[in-house]
């Protein structure tokens, strides 16, 4: 297609999926079939996906699975996961049995505020500006009331709102800073709504202010919008135990291991190139969880690896340590997450979801989706410390790989017994399913 498309918001469903067929597919049937092959047969349940965003045309389905042997805080835990990663959901279970007889997991959600913020310009005198924003601040909280009453009933509302001079940074550039409690919302709607009528108020009050120039009255709005940086709403995970305990079959010698590994971490904490891809195994772990509970990924996302830059420089989220013999192991995170409003009450996987861990408050799905990522960070670092990171996943990936060359059930069984003894690689695969085939 080289003409632009008017008007394709307009069009049903079947148009738009004839016109984008039509328009981008050598084969617009084929096309068509695959698009409607996964459109669920329930229409109630599909017409609720397709209200989720627009120009929806079709599903896009991501494996739901599960991790059992969570023992957090004395409980046990089956933890739902949605991501397509090969190896991610095993290696959780893994780390999850390994250090539930170990103690298991501990979590505490050290603060809960979230941040939102007024951008505006205000050219004149800065001790006018802040005398002002003192005596109108009252008139924030009066004129949010309406917005804040049911949060405050639930143990949420504004916490604290507070001027911030920015002009060394861009002339006549100031922000209203304000903090949130929103119990268990995500709350950005809640944020925002507060927002925009702080930044109503601050203009309608310096319009009609007297000791204001005509210049100074004049304050132009730029956005008003939460942020996703939310560095005081910080979750702890962390695992601990006697450093002999750390054996099992993969770790004969649980003193070279611990220092091995504490090395591995102390790197990641060092070395960007490093941080990046020890922070992206917890990642892994922490996004399927947000995701299989509704949550929004890219603002945990965003919010993490600037936490992670905190300090000026990109850095492992996680640390480990050995002190009298006990190995401890740990990471913080910000997150901002909610257990009700948004798709929490609207996916029916969603809210199966929610229920399988015991429909949890904020804090407490916080703090397992804490732990969900330092065990995957644990059962990442303990294959490259000892058996290497290749062996537990191209096993996991050779599924992928019969699935492609769409292998048949004795073609499977062959393949699967010759990696048992030799090294699994993609080109390796594909090359002993071609000999069988040939043979």
């Amino acid at each position: 297609m080289n003409d632009a498309v008017i008007g394709f918001s307009k069009l049903s469903k079947q148009e738009k999926i004839k016109l984008i067929a039509e328009s981008y597919f050598s084969d617009p049937s084929a096309a068509i079939s695959t698009l409607k092959n996964y459109w669920n047969s329930d229409e109630q349940l599909q017409k609720l996906h397709d209200e989720f965003i627009e120009n929806t045309i079709s599903n896009f389905y991501l494996p739901f699975g599960v991790a059992p042997n969570f023992l957090i805080n004395g409980r046990y835990v089956t933890v739902p996961m949605v991501i397509e990663e090969s190896s991610v959901v095993a290696a959780a279970s893994k780390g999850a049995k390994y250090w539930a007889s170990r103690g298991g997991f501990k979590a505490t959600v050290i603060n809960t505020e979230k941040i939102g913020q007024v951008h505006f310009t205000f050219n004149g005198d800065s001790h006018k500006l802040q005398r002002f924003f003192v005596e109108i601040t009252p008139k924030f909280h009066a004129s949010t009331e309406r917005l804040t009453r049911n949060m405050k009933a639930r143990g949420g509302g504004i916490k604290n709102i507070e001027l911030r001079d920015k002009t060394a940074l861009i002339p006549g550039y100031y922000q209203i800073h304000a903090t949130f409690e929103t119990a268990d919302s995500m709350g950005a709607n809640f944020i925002n709504s507060c927002l925009e009528q702080f930044a109503n108020t601050l203009k309608d009050e310096a319009a009609k202010r007297a000791d204001f120039t005509e210049t100074e009255s004049q304050i132009e709005i730029v956005m008003s919008i939460l942020s996703n940086y939310v560095p005081n709403c910080i979750v702890r995970a962390e695992v601990s135990c006697p450093v002999k305990d750390l054996a099992d079959k993969f770790i004969d010698n649980p003193h070279e291991f611990a220092e091995k590994f504490i090395r591995a971490v102390r790197i990641a904490e060092v070395e960007p190139f490093r941080a990046v891809t020890h922070n992206k195994g917890i990642m892994n772990g922490i996004d399927a969880v947000v995701l299989a509970t509704g949550n929004d990924f890219r603002a945990v996302e965003a919010g993490i690896h600037a936490y992670a830059a905190r300090s000026g420089q990109y850095a492992s989220l996680s640390h480990a340590k050995i002190e009298n013999e006990i190995f401890t192991y740990w990471l913080e995170v910000p997150l901002a997450l909610g257990t009700v409003g948004g798709l929490t009450s609207l996916h029916p996987l969603v809210k199966l979801a929610l229920e399988m861990l015991g429909n949890p408050s904020a804090k407490e799905l916080m703090e397992v989706v804490a732990v969900v990522g330092l065990a995957q960070n644990f059962g990442a670092l303990r294959s490259l410390t000892t058996v290497g990171i290749q062996q537990g996943h191209m096993k996991m990936h050779l599924n992928n790989i019969l699935n492609q060359m769409q292998a048949t059930d004795e073609e499977r069984q062959s393949v699967r017994k010759h990696f048992k003894s030799h090294a699994i690689s993609h080109s390796a695969a594909v090359s002993f399913i071609e000999n069988l085939r040939n043979n």
